[in-house]
């Protein structure tokens, strides 16, 4: 249809060609920053008011920041 995106494809050029251990290798490294930025997030939440003080923020940036999804990574960009 008009207008569509294939989304299931958008990422595949990138792993076109590749030996099959580099896609899992790839795929590991992935999860594991996903892993990484929800621990942070859990992390963060975690915090007292001071600290975060200490650091700049505010709870309610906090707040929104612990509620992004694990796959919502700003590094990513």
């Amino acid at each position: 249809m008009k207008g569509q995106k294939a989304y299931a494809l958008a990422g595949s050029d990138r792993l076109q060609g590749r030996r099959p251990l580099e896609i899992l290798r790839a795929v590991g490294r992935q999860l594991y920053r996903w892993w990484q930025l929800a621990e942070q997030r859990r992390r963060l939440a975690m915090l007292d008011d001071v600290a975060l003080k200490d650091l700049g923020l505010s709870r309610a940036d906090v707040i929104q920041e612990s509620e992004r999804s694990f796959w919502d990574d700003p590094m990513a960009r």
